[in-house]
């Protein structure tokens, strides 16, 4: 029997941080799209199930192109089961939307653990709340002679935590027959063992939607023989856009375009696809007087890739004894946060300080 487990895609994300409106408008139909083929995969590789382990959508006002399409895919699929876990971030707006639930559309609770069995496989799970997330444990009650997956939706921590986390304790779960903990709420594939018999996974999110999701993104397989209860999990990336993060030396530059030549000799050198989404943070150590313009030389990537941020977080070489007799208005204000010995500055906030202060001296926008 096959599974696909897939988490926090977060269809109706509004994305408009790093991206225009356009853009964003486009990304929220590409995120539905994906949801579409990851359904038609489903089909033509004979899966019986799609789990989906929380927040499949990501606001309580959902859209009607959202919802039409997460229908249309359950309706239209009536040999495909869609068991879904609410998380976080999902409401029931979608299902008061449903003149009667499909019998394909398997859902949980958060009053009692709930299983749908599929001969000796069983599909058990229960969603996290305030008040249930430290106990739920104490209930789960599973065959040893069953393939047993237990979905839930939170965040893996030892201890308690903070509640609005959903904690998931990994302790209270070993040894209590599962082999295959299907989770959901971070958004990076992850996998490792829970205890001899069986293992953990986060599929990550379908898409990534901003730069702290860069890497690979797409679901997982589950691949079960229903005899011998073997698996067989295999990551299957489906996003169409990948999400990079490029960190970048510029340490001894004084100019913009010689930060850019840095830049595209790192870009060339990692050959990221023209539909990426790429950001850049500059690092190294510059001198205080260097001029490094980022929006000039998010100018000058302009088109090759779907889009372009570039983030300074260089360091400065401030040498005290070059401006120790400087009159000027820059070198009154780098003494004296040189000279601060405000316990509440570190070096590294006195380098912040000094970046801004000479940036407003420029006249340029921090």
């Amino acid at each position: 029997m096959k599974i696909i487990h897939c988490a926090d895609i977060h269809l109706d994300s509004k994305m408009t941080t790093n991206l225009t409106n356009e853009q964003a408008k486009e990304r929220r139909d590409e995120l539905l799209n994906t949801f579409s083929k990851m359904v038609d995969y489903a089909k033509q590789n004979e899966v019986k199930a799609i789990l989906i382990a929380g927040d499949l959508f990501d606001t309580r006002n959902i859209s009607a192109s959202a919802r039409n399409v997460v229908k249309e895919a359950i309706l239209g699929y009536p040999d495909i089961d869609f068991v879904y876990l609410k998380g976080n971030h999902d409401h029931d707006n979608f299902l008061s939307n449903l003149e009667d639930l499909p019998v394909n559309l398997k859902l949980f609770n958060d009053k009692e653990w709930k299983s749908y069995e599929y001969g000796n496989i069983v599909i058990t799970g229960l969603e996290l709340t305030d008040d249930n997330q430290y106990s739920v444990c104490n209930d789960l009650q599973l065959e040893g002679d069953k393939f047993n997956i237990v979905t839930l939706h939170g965040q893996i921590r030892e201890g308690e935590g903070n509640p609005r986390d959903f904690i998931i304790n990994l302790d209270n779960l070993r040894g209590r027959n599962i082999d295959y903990l299907a989770l959901g709420h971070i958004h990076s594939y992850e996998e490792d063992d829970l205890d001899r018999r069986g293992k953990y996974c986060y599929p990550g999110c379908l898409e990534g939607r901003g730069f702290d999701e860069c890497g690979k993104k797409g679901f997982v397989l589950l691949d079960i023989d229903e005899e011998t209860k073997e698996l067989n999990t295999q990551f299957v990336p489906f996003a169409k856009r990948n999400i990079h993060n490029l960190e970048v030396d510029i340490s001894g530059v004084s100019t913009t375009i010689e930060a850019l030549v840095k830049v595209e000799e790192s870009l060339r050198r990692k050959e990221y696809k023209e539909t990426s989404l790429v950001k850049i943070t500059l690092t190294g150590a510059v001198d205080v007087e260097s001029d490094i313009n980022t929006r000039i030389i998010e100018g000058k990537l302009e088109g090759k890739f779907y889009t372009v941020k570039v983030v300074d977080e260089t360091s400065q070489t401030v040498k005290y004894q070059d401006y120790e007799r400087d009159r000027s208005l820059k070198g009154e204000f780098i003494r004296l946060v040189l000279n601060s010995d405000d316990n509440d500055f570190d070096d590294k906030d006195k380098n912040a300080i000094i970046k801004c202060g000479i940036k407003a001296l420029l006249g340029e926008d921090l």
